[in-house]
Order: structure tokens, then sequence, then C-alpha cells
């Protein structure tokens, strides 16, 4: 049985001082949410480094900004704040909160407090809640919160009691959950898009008798995942785009997860759908598109780390419109011969294949581009 890992006093020094690499950080990041001591290691590795007076400085001011009172610290002089120790004036309800009462007072005709009281003098030393999720606070409850009878009203579905937490059932289902974290392109137009253009060639084919709808529907596939990434990712796609860069799991791991929604969509729908068109003399087999947009796709992720993915997207397909569509408008017949020419062909699928690896090797040595904000 292998171990558990945990992280080491070497690699909580380099986290603090910048120097661990990408990967180690995320694994760290993540590590500590759940795992109180290295939690405390990294954070006592953060303290002692650069950052640790900044990090002192400001928490001494919110402290002091919420009335706190240091240990040690005389009862009747005013609180600090911080570096300035300007003077603090508390509210009525702080200030009489932080201050003792005087000797011989009795003591309060509330019950529940003086239980309080007794629950926290009787708990023994190191009893503080573990800094663990999930993990429930070691002090007991007081009597008072303990024996209150429940809220009147209705019962709410979904909510069950834990110890130390209330656990919220989620409306949605997990597959609906991880469907609608596969990205926007998934919830949004880009879906009725894909099903438009397959509707649209199954009724020019089937409904008004056009031979030349397997051409067409190739032709316009290789575009369906670059306007799938496009609304994927980037701060004029995700609402939250913000906030899931600075993220761990961020940047281009986010990129290629939604990308990666995006193809298990689209391949198998249009390859399906092209193998059920009716077949024409001259057309590519149904599967012809997938190394070109494969391709296309790996172009527009390399080309989204200098420009962002939109206006990558936008030039890459517009360059196979113009080259698509000439071949389209001719005359009937000839359009299956000219999307053969960019489809077809031991050699043309061995130049998409080598274009695919050109990109997929530009994009890896760019991925570290997308661990910066879109300026554009």
């Amino acid at each position: 049985m292998t171990a558990p890992w945990h992280v080491s006093d070497t690699l909580a020094h380099r986290y603090a001082a910048g120097a661990a690499p990408e990967t180690d950080a995320w694994s760290l990041e993540k590590h500590v949410e759940s795992c109180g001591s290295c939690a405390t290691r990294v954070s006592a590795a953060v303290r002692a480094g650069t950052a640790g007076p900044a990090l002192a400085a400001v928490r001494a001011d919110l402290l002091a900004s919420l009335g706190h009172v240091p240990a040690g610290a005389d009862a009747d002089a005013p609180a600090t704040r911080g570096r300035g120790h300007e003077p603090v004036a508390h509210p009525p309800h702080i200030a009489a909160s932080t201050t003792h009462p005087p000797a011989g007072t009795p003591a309060p005709d509330r019950p529940e407090l003086g239980a309080t009281a007794a629950a926290a003098h009787a708990a023994p030393a190191g009893t503080a809640a573990t800094r663990g999720r999930g993990k429930p606070a070691a002090h007991p409850a007081p009597a008072s919160v303990a024996a209150s009878p429940a809220r009147p009203g209705p019962a709410r579905a979904g909510l069950a009691a834990g110890p130390g937490r209330i656990a919220v059932a989620h409306p949605l289902g997990r597959w609906a959950r991880i469907w609608w974290a596969a990205g926007p392109a998934l919830r949004g137009s880009w879906i009725v898009a894909v099903a438009l253009v397959l509707g649209g060639a199954f009724a020019l084919a089937h409904a008004a008798g056009f031979r030349g709808a397997r051409s067409w529907l190739l032709a316009v596939s290789p575009l369906l995942p670059l306007a799938g990434v496009a609304v994927s990712y980037g701060r004029h796609a995700d609402p939250l785009y913000e906030i899931t860069a600075a993220t761990p799991s961020g940047g281009l791991r986010l990129l290629l997860t939604r990308t990666a929604a995006v193809l298990g969509v689209c391949v198998p729908l249009l390859t399906a759908g092209g193998a059920l068109l009716p077949p024409v003399a001259g057309t590519p087999g149904a599967a012809a598109w997938l190394l070109p947009g494969l391709a296309l796709t790996l172009a527009t992720l390399a080309l989204g780390s200098f420009v962002g993915c939109r206006a990558a997207a936008a030039t890459l397909g517009g360059g196979w419109l113009l080259a698509v569509t000439g071949p389209l408008l001719g005359p009937q017949g000839q359009g299956a011969a000219g999307v053969a020419r960019y489809l077809a062909g031991p050699a043309v699928q061995g130049a998409w294949a080598a274009a695919a690896l050109a990109c997929a090797a530009l994009l890896a040595l760019r991925r570290r581009s997308f661990d910066h904000l879109e300026t554009r």
C-alpha cells in the first residue's frame, strides 16, 4: 500500500520563494486543502519568507479593524492598528464585548452564556478546530444550542445535518454538473449550431434531394470545433474567466479540458451524420474531416496563445472558408472533387497529421502564456 504523499520542507520553502515547478505548485495547493499539517508547514514557510512582513501587517490591520486585543496587552489601553499605532474607535457592541467587567459584578442572567463559558473553560488545551475540511471542531456545542428545538416550518428537501455542518444537495445531478462545468460551449448557442448544421444537411439531402449535402457537411465540420473553442475560454466568453484563470486548474489545463469536451460532442455527431448522408462519387469518407479538424483546432490553441482564442478561431476559420467556398459554389458535381482536394488522399491526410503535431509542439512551448490574463 502506497504511503500518503505530504509536502516536504524543501518543497514548502521553494513554493514560498516562487521557485516551485508549476505541476508541484498545483499539487501542493490542492493537497493543503485537506491536510492541516501540510497547510501549517506551508504557512510557516511563507511567513518566514520575503512576504512574511507584508502578510503580518495585513493580518494585524485586519484584526485591529475587528477590535481584536492581542494577548498580554493592557485591557485599558486602546487597540493599535498595525505599524502606525493609530487608536481604533470601536463600535459600541465591539467595545462592550472586549471590555472586562469590574470585579464583583454578578454573572448575567443568561444560562446559555454560562454554559458556553463553562464548556470553553472545560476544554483541554490543543482542542482547537483543525484546518482540514470536513473535520468538526473539538469544542462541544453549548447546551442552549444543543437543546434548542428545530425551527418551525416545512422541512426542506435536500438538507442533511452532518457533524458540524449542513450538507446541501445540489439541485442538479452529478452528470448534469459535469456537463455544466465542461464549459460555456456545451450549454450555449454552440451546441444549437451543431444541431442546426446536422439538421440542415439532412434536410438538403432527404427533403430537397441535394446530392452535395455530404460535401457541404465535410467542408463545414472542421469549423465547428473552432467555434466551440472560441466560446469556451477567454474574457469575452467566460464570465468567470478571471476567477478560473487564477485557480491551480486554470490556464491551458482548463482550456484543454473544455476543448476535449467540444471534440467529444461534435466528432461523433458530425461523423455519424456524414455517414448517414447519401454518398456521391468522388466524395471523401465521413471521417475524412477528422485530421483537418484536429489540426485546425490545435492551430487555434497555438495561435490563441499569441492573440487570444477568439481572434485565432476567426482567423483560421475565415481562411478555411475562403479555401473551400470556391469549389463548393462551382458547377454541380465539382464540389465533391474540390473538397476532396483538401481532405482525401494519403498525402493530404499525412500533411494534416504533420501540421497537427507541429501545432501541438508549439502549444506545449507556449503553455505558460495561458497563465496570464488576456489583454485583448
